[in-house]
């Protein structure tokens, strides 16, 4: 089983996470995934990158309980709160509703997103350090 480890003293919000994850994962490649979750959950799959295909993974995850915070509710209501200043690209009613639910306390932070998209392959174990 491959090993990869996100060192995440590295991460400190959104951008730095995936500079993070392309350092990681990417390190081999000519170009770099977004900031997108879409685009993470693309490399989950493999094909590109550190990931070839459905191979099993154990990824390393450091720093992880600093990083719940730091991706948490602030990140991710900056994270909305960004794409309300671009009405003509995202659908603002969404937005709203988002962060309706987010201050609400029904709604899932940035960081609890990363995480169900990673359960949700199954070739990857996930370990939190």
């Amino acid at each position: 089983m491959k090993n990869i480890i996100i060192e995440g003293k590295h991460i400190t919000d959104i951008e730095t996470f995936y500079k993070e994850i392309n350092r990681v994962f990417m390190q081999n490649e000519d170009w770099d995934i977004s900031q997108s979750l879409d685009a993470f959950n693309d490399l989950l799959y493999g094909g590109f990158g550190e990931i070839k295909g459905n191979e099993p993974l154990q990824l390393i995850w450091k720093n992880f309980e600093e990083n719940k915070k730091q991706l948490g509710f602030n990140a991710t209501k900056t994270f909305y709160e960004g794409k309300l200043q671009a009405p003509e690209t995202y659908n603002i009613d969404f937005v709203r509703e988002k962060i309706k639910e987010l201050e609400s306390g029904k709604g899932r932070t940035y960081f609890e997103i990363i995480l169900e998209i990673i359960s949700d392959h199954s070739n990857i174990n996930l370990t939190a350090l």
